[in-house]
């Protein structure tokens, strides 16, 4: 099973790569939005650092979102789910595997650019640690329900908008608590009970979410 889901991987690896535009687009939307602020808001360092953690993680949120839609999709249009839906691998490892290359490809850059963000929104530099543990094990969860979803959403129209639907509100607790673990940093107080109630949703995501999206995937395959 395991080298199955490596050869997967690799798949999706390889095809983001080549193709690249999602994860173009999630980089340079999270970046955009990000530097947006200091314009509405004013470039008050007083106010752009109180409200860094919020406009980070949100906007991290809704980046992750942009190319959910896809995941599944594409290989639903040519075939290519269904011919895996045949072999001995089963949905389950599919579908891991395609939720680890979207965050490979999508989470993985917001965290490696968001310090330069924080600078940008005047974060003070002691929480940058905090913020890339908070990403860490947020941001896997986000593309894991998201992935849910993503196979909830196969064949309806209007997919992108039931998607945000569906995935935004389950997503609100990680937002809160990758917030909460900035803001405690910032206030120095303790930042491991925000950072373990991420771990414990990651911990439960990761057990959960393959199943769901699985036989979400058999149901949309009529099998």
């Amino acid at each position: 099973m395991l080298k199955a889901a490596t050869v997967l991987l690799r798949r999706d690896l390889r095809l983001a790569a080549r193709q690249g535009v999602d994860s173009v687009m999630a980089l340079a939307f999270f970046v955009i939005a990000v530097v947006l602020f200091p314009f509405g808001v004013g470039p008050e360092p007083a106010v752009l650092s109180c409200i860094a953690a919020g406009v980070i993680w949100v906007a991290a949120l809704l980046a992750s979102m942009l190319s959910l839609e896809r995941l599944f999709q594409a290989d639903a249009d040519d075939g290519t789910l269904t011919l895996l839906a045949l072999t001995a691998t089963p949905l389950e490892i599919v579908a891991a595997a395609k939720v680890a290359a979207h965050w490979l490809t999508t989470g993985l850059p917001l965290i490696v650019v968001s310090p330069l963000l924080g600078v940008l929104l005047h974060l003070e530099s002691h929480v940058y640690l905090s913020l890339l543990a908070a990403l860490a094990l947020g941001t896997p969860t986000i593309s894991l329900v998201g992935g849910v979803g993503a196979a909830l959403i196969l064949g309806a129209r209007r997919g992108s908008v039931l998607l945000s639907l569906l995935v935004l509100p389950m997503v609100v607790p990680v937002l809160i608590f990758g917030v909460a673990a900035v803001d405690a940093a910032q206030g120095g107080y303790p930042v491991f009970p925000a950072l373990s109630a991420l771990l414990g949703f990651l911990l439960a995501a990761l057990v959960l979410t393959p199943w769901a999206a699985a036989a979400a995937l058999r149901q949309f395959l009529g099998e």
